[in-house]
């Protein structure tokens, strides 16, 4: 073989190789933008639904696209595309709208036109209380972070959805509020952890459909003790093993 048929065939070889690797990285970002995108729960505002260390898949055609649902959100078009309302209690990954550069994860508990308000620490949706029955206590350190029992309240949407939440504290800042209006093309969004979650009743504020990301939909790994699923040799005594493979309620 000639030195020239050499340098073809290493060349040929170099482009293949390219090649092979755009195209896995072109399906890697289709993937990721239209159909699901692997978050990581960052705090301990959706316990006990969801914890630190979680890892999920976020299906991201389940309420359209839009900007948001691209890296980096560029802005190149408004609104979303082939958009649909999200279900009252679905559990959202949205931007957040002071910065949107910033991951939110919340449940919805509010839809346009709704009025919301907290008394006493229980959710009312236009003027009706939603039930709200305590079930017992969790005294696990790894669900709540607190250091003793914890009340579990469960609530029931008016569409049936049910969910346990977390009372840390009695008559917490956020058991009382003012009445909110959702506006047009906006989402009320509330952490199950009630008494520790920055949510629409504080900072987070109404939240634009097109802040919308996706749905949590199922947890794939999860692992406590604050360890990264790299650190495999903490798997053994780390891995929460009966959370993986669950749909997020």
């Amino acid at each position: 073989m000639s030195v020239a048929e050499k340098t073809q065939k290493k060349s040929g070889g170099l482009g293949e190789t390219v090649s092979v690797i755009v195209q896995a990285l072109l399906l890697a970002l289709v993937i990721r933008t239209l159909l699901f995108q692997p978050f990581s729960i960052p705090s301990g505002s959706m316990r006990p639904t969801l914890l630190e260390g979680d890892y999920l898949f976020v299906t991201k055609w389940s309420y359209g696209f839009s900007r948001y649902s691209l890296p980096f959100g560029p802005n190149i078009f408004s609104g979303r595309i082939w958009g649909s309302e999200p279900k009252r209690g679905d559990v959202v990954v949205f931007k957040f709208p002071p910065d949107p550069s910033v991951d939110y994860i919340k449940r919805v508990v509010g839809l346009p036109g709704d009025k919301i308000q907290v008394k006493d620490g229980q959710l009312f949706i236009n003027d009706v209380a939603v039930p709200r029955v305590k079930v017992g206590q969790i005294d696990n350190h790894d669900i709540t972070e607190e250091n003793g029992p914890v009340d579990v309240y469960r609530e029931t949407l008016p569409n049936g959805v049910t969910y346990d939440t977390l009372d840390l504290t009695q008559a917490s800042i956020g058991d009382n509020t003012k009445e909110f209006k959702v506006p047009p093309g906006h989402y009320f969004m509330m952490g199950d952890n009630r008494d520790n979650s920055s949510d629409s009743r504080f900072t987070v504020g109404f939240v634009p459909e097109e802040n919308l990301v996706g749905r949590a939909n199922l947890i794939f790994f999860s692992i406590g003790g604050s360890a990264s699923p790299l650190e495999i040799w903490k798997w053994p005594s780390q891995m929460r093993a009966s959370r993986l493979f669950h749909f997020v309620n």
